[in-house]
């Protein structure tokens, strides 16, 4: 699926988009929790950038427990950032947040932020060299040291148990039982529109865009969230 496709489906589902995916609640929810200890270190008034930030799930999270971060929400669809704007309104965080439209492509290339998040994004850039060209953009606007939190799901898709685990999320996002012929065709979409690769070479392609080693330290389902931090210097050969 091309980028402006994605935006637009995006757009369309801004409205509804948080309870569209409510049976999902325990599992953000868990891996919003978890980033507590990874941004443990991060500044008292550090800056975040939140790339792909939707509605705002994590900001509104790390905004209550963290009262003088400040908070970048960047998205390519204009109604997710009018979605998270509002939560931030409702919720009393707006005065600590900037709401941008766009692609990373179109903030400054400068390391301005103490860390990010980028979750369920990168899965949707097929080709592995640019998918890492896009952590090497996050890796650009983070200062020395910064780091890095993101999840994305990730599989064998050539392991044995690929099958039986496919049916398994597929029930766990739909909530009821589904049948051979819509498990086949979610199994298309998928291999159609979703770069799925095993953890280890997700965690892998943001190595080799300037991070030091990931830390996976969260998975429910196909799920999986690391954390990296930004390699302060090339390494020795």
């Amino acid at each position: 699926m091309e980028q402006h496709e994605l935006d637009k489906l995006f757009d369309q589902q801004a409205a509804g988009y948080d309870a569209q995916w409510a049976r999902m609640a325990p599992i953000r929810e868990s891996l919003h929790f978890l980033l507590e200890t990874v941004f443990a270190d991060l500044p008292e008034d550090a800056r975040l950038l939140c790339v792909g930030a939707g509605t705002g799930a994590e900001i509104a999270h790390l905004a209550k427990r963290f009262p003088r971060w400040r908070f970048l929400a960047l998205d390519p669809a204009p109604a997710m950032v009018a979605a998270c704007r509002e939560r931030a309104e409702r919720e009393g965080f707006a005065d600590r947040c900037e709401f941008h439209a766009g692609l990373l492509e179109t903030l400054p290339d400068t390391g301005a932020f103490d860390g990010a998040t980028c979750f369920l994004v990168s899965q949707f850039i097929l080709d592995p060299a640019e998918r890492t060209a896009f952590f090497a953009a996050i890796g650009r606007r983070l200062r020395k040291g910064g780091m890095l939190a993101w999840a994305d799901l990730a599989w064998d898709t050539n392991a044995p148990d690929y099958p039986d685990m496919l049916r398994l999320w597929m029930r766990t996002m739909s909530g009821a039982g589904l049948d051979d012929e819509a498990i086949e065709r979610m199994r298309g979409n998928y291999a159609r529109d979703v770069a799925i690769l095993p953890p280890e070479r997700v965690a892998a392609l943001v190595a080799d865009a300037g991070f030091e080693a990931p830390l996976r330290f969260h998975q429910a389902g196909m799920i999986h969230g690391w954390c990296a931090t930004k390699r302060v210097r090339s390494p020795t050969r």
